[in-house]
């Protein structure tokens, strides 16, 4: 059995804006959401890189006392952009509590910040107890977390599959997501990633030499990924889903298509777990292709991974160009939207996924913020050259993580493109 599979609804909040109307707004006018790094009173005095792709504008957690008590700031973003997919729907409520409808959801850690909360608890009360470490502090800050208390407050009764592979927990949760209802395991599947502000994450980026540090007093220029002047990752916030659901059903009951996945792929370098690896993100595009049934020539925009790391940007660049061409006209249009938000860690597979989908429906693109003298390593693809008008068909989003880990999803503007 092999099925199509469609995306009929989608919610991301992210450092540039929640829903469509804002981050559409803030991507054609170029709009930073990289802001100074929060002092937590415990940590930021001590780190280096002082910006983070934050979400500083308020939320609606309304939800009822029952569910926000096993739920932490990465709960509250995964139930919350969950439930507006579910919300934007249509769909019957038997169906959500059918067994047919299921959940790919996931996060880079959980919640570090209750993380944080008990372990402080654990070493403070080692000779007294830890009778303040209350029954429900596991189910907020346990790493699936967002997967649970989604099926938990919807009433879902499908398959969960809670991913966690750092940044691209987002993309793996969509690709399973997509191979559950391909096969038939599920009709239907909210997939996506959230994570929080904590500054834990940062340090361990800090830690590393991989941060944005040059621009700690002007936020909004970086990061700068694939430019000369590039100096590191910002860490970021945020959350995105989507509802996939088999193409047949959706058209049966009206839903409106946004997209339809083509292809997916995910593979490991089998070696370094940090550097990037060329044969490997190689590999995972032309495996994406393939499994999508594509040509390279059908593909109009990549989504780039594109964190602003040295050797990051310059290895994929390389690996586009492998696979895409160099010379060939014409080759796909290439963004970094990690330049507007930061490396909102594992959400930003399903973020930037949403993003992309965005700029189909509103038939435009935005060019990589930031890019101001593009490095010479890589020059080699096709650079979005400012924001510009364009009728993208298809498009592919790529992300890459820690543990060589590598994902590429291809979708294509609505169901009956040719």
């Amino acid at each position: 059995m092999s099925r199509r599979v469609v995306i009929t609804a989608c919610s991301a909040i992210s450092p540039i804006g929640y829903g469509k109307k804002d981050i559409v707004a803030n991507l054609k006018a170029g709009i930073s959401g990289v802001k100074p790094l929060k002092d937590d009173g415990l940590l930021a005095g001590r780190i280096h890189s002082k910006v983070f792709g934050t979400v500083d504008y308020p939320i609606a957690f309304d939800f009822a006392r029952q569910f926000r008590k096993t739920m932490g700031p990465v709960a509250n973003y995964a139930c919350r952009v969950a439930g507006d997919v579910l919300a934007a729907s249509g769909l019957d409520p038997d169906f959500i509590s059918s067994g047919r409808l299921g959940v790919a959801f996931g996060s880079t850690h959980g919640s570090p910040t209750v993380q944080r909360d008990i372990y402080r608890t654990f070493f403070q009360q080692l000779d007294s107890g830890f009778s303040s470490i209350g029954a429900v502090d596991y189910l907020r800050s346990m790493v699936h977390t967002t997967a649970v208390n989604i099926t938990r407050m919807f009433h879902i009764t499908g398959r969960v599959i809670a991913t966690a592979t750092a940044c691209t927990t987002g993309s793996q949760a969509i690709g399973f997501g997509y191979e559950a209802i391909k096969f038939g395991l599920q009709d239907a599947m909210i997939c996506g990633a959230a994570d929080e502000y904590d500054t834990t994450t940062v340090a361990v980026f800090d830690n590393l030499l991989a941060c944005s540090v040059a621009f700690n007093k002007h936020p909004e220029q970086t990061p700068r990924p694939f430019d000369k002047k590039r100096d590191g990752l910002v860490v970021g916030e945020g959350a995105g889903a989507v509802l996939l659901e088999e193409y047949e059903s959706a058209k049966r009951r009206g839903a409106p298509i946004l997209a339809e996945v083509l292809g997916f792929a995910c593979t490991n370098n089998g070696g370094d777990m940090i550097l990037p690896n060329l044969d490997g993100i190689t590999a995972t595009l032309q495996l994406a292709l393939a499994n999508a049934g594509l040509s390279p020539e059908a593909v109009d925009f990549i989504s780039a991974h594109a964190t602003a790391t040295k050797m990051g940007d310059i290895i994929e660049a390389q690996a586009i160009a492998k696979v895409y061409g160099q010379g060939r006209a014409p080759t796909p249009y290439v963004s970094g939207l990690k330049g507007y938000t930061g490396h909102t860690m594992g959400a930003c597979g399903a973020i930037e996924l949403i993003f992309t989908l965005y700029m189909m429906q509103e038939g435009f693109l935005a060019p990589t913020l930031n890019l101001d003298e593009i490095d010479p390593r890589c020059a080699m693809i096709r650079h979005t050259p400012a924001c510009m008008d364009a009728d993208t068909r298809v498009a592919a989003v790529q992300n890459f993580a820690f543990g060589g880990v590598n994902t590429c999803l291809l979708v294509r503007k609505g169901a009956d493109a040719g």
